[in-house]
């Protein structure tokens, strides 16, 4: 068995899991976006379906998540044991940039189980806690892009790059139906 076999999957597992992560986000933002989720996805698209796919990336980006971290504690080239996966800092290689994914870690972690426990706990500690989806993008894309040995440029950088920018103008135009909702709910001022 070749000696980098794991430095091999902690790298591909990272890439996907930050590819599932992208899309979980990309995917909750157009069906959350109405106008965008009709205008891209069609009327007959059935919501149910629409929020399983959702979930089910976001769990996905979980599972290579958890593999990612297993295949670099496996591995021989870098010394990483629990404390360095935990601990933001505490990494010899890369400090400053593993911190980011340690970050990122966190926050998949309390976005999942508040997804899980949805029904379990009030909306609205849902929603704030699923709000932590836009630094979650941010920091594992920081991650990827400065701690990876893939993303110094050519394809995956372009990639990353790409998808952050899709994410970003969803973003805007989510935040902007948010805002046109709340100035059609808001009672008339009066003249």
């Amino acid at each position: 068995m070749n000696e980098q076999l794991w430095w091999y999957i902690a790298r591909s597992t990272g890439i996907v899991a930050w590819a599932l992560l992208a899309a979980s986000v990309v995917w909750g933002l157009t069906i959350s976006t109405n106008r965008l989720g009709g205008a891209v996805l069609g009327t007959r698209a059935r919501p149910s379906w629409l929020l399983d796919l959702h979930r089910f990336l976001g769990g996905l980006a979980v599972v290579f998540t958890g593999v990612h971290l297993v295949a670099l504690v496996l591995d021989t080239y870098v010394d990483f044991g629990l404390t360095e996966l935990l601990v933001p800092m505490a990494s010899s290689y890369r400090p400053g940039p593993v911190a980011w994914g340690v970050a990122a870690l966190y926050l998949l972690v309390a976005v999942e189980l508040t997804s899980l426990l949805r029904r379990r706990i009030s909306k609205r500690a849902w929603r704030m806690t699923h709000m932590l989806s836009f630094p979650l993008f941010a920091f594992s894309t920081v991650h990827g892009l400065t701690a990876g040995t893939d993303a110094t440029g050519g394809a995956l950088f372009w990639s990353m790059v790409s998808v952050s920018v899709v994410v970003f103008a969803l973003t805007i135009a989510r935040i902007d139906q948010g805002r046109h909702r709340a100035r059609t709910l808001a009672p008339p001022t009066p003249a």
